[in-house]
């Protein structure tokens, strides 16, 4: 069986992690979660103050990326889990914070961001065997990527995945109006930014779980791998 690159694009909050990690690990292929990397970038951003409200300082961002004072990698847990990892240390609980999330669009939506990570990514996806998801993976990143899914669900749905992640980890102020309200504007965000917008690739298989169990999530996604693969 071939060796193939598996990009999963879509909206955010539809799972496309989870899905591409499990994915990944039921394969043996690497995992590669580049809506981490712009979280990453965020979070940095915020920390150094390069951020007032809507508004980046973008000539002070492009100097630290220029100089490398960004650097993300992934490192596997003892639970066979994966963590983010800026500057060498694990950031993972810290950019899926509401903090975060309600200006990643923006840092994600910079050119020069964006031209930065897809340089990363390529790297990472040079030898195929990887599934890697995000936004412009099967647009940008990888165009002629073997296996492409457009992963997709209703705001409503995707908010209440949100919500409940959210109260899980301990969030109980933040409400599930201000969820949907973010989930909203980042749909229109990513789908309307200049550089590289989210959009479905016109050979990628769109999968809606709104209604799927993840369990048929996952058992779908294997069954188009293989028969990608064994093309």
């Amino acid at each position: 069986m071939k060796k193939i690159t598996i990009a999963i694009d879509g909206h955010s909050s539809t799972g496309k992690s989870t899905m591409a990690k499990a994915l990944a690990k039921r394969i043996g292929y690497a995992y590669v979660d580049t809506g981490a990397m712009y979280r990453a970038v965020t979070l940095f951003a915020l920390r150094n103050k390069l951020i007032k409200g809507d508004k980046v300082d973008e000539k002070a961002l492009k100097e630290h990326l220029k100089h490398g004072d960004i650097t993300i990698t992934f490192r596997p847990t003892k639970e066979g889990k994966s963590v983010t990892v800026l500057n060498g240390r694990n950031v993972e609980r810290y950019i899926r914070s509401m903090r975060v999330s309600n200006v990643v669009s923006i840092i994600a939506a910079i050119g020069f961001v964006r031209k930065a990570m897809v340089k990363q990514q390529q790297a990472m996806g040079k030898d195929k065997g990887l599934v890697m998801d995000g936004r412009d993976i099967g647009t940008v990143v990888f165009p002629d990527a073997e296996m492409k899914v457009f992963a997709t669900a209703s705001a409503e749905v995707r908010a209440q995945r949100r919500f409940d992640e959210l109260r899980a980890k301990g969030d109980t102020t933040t409400t599930f109006d201000e969820v949907l309200a973010n989930v909203t504007e980042r749909d229109r965000i990513d789908s309307t930014r200049k550089e590289s917008p989210l959009r479905q690739a016109d050979d990628a298989m769109v999968l809606d779980n709104s209604h799927m169990t993840i369990e048929e999530q996952n058992e779908w996604l294997y069954q188009l791998y293989l028969e990608r693969a064994n093309r």
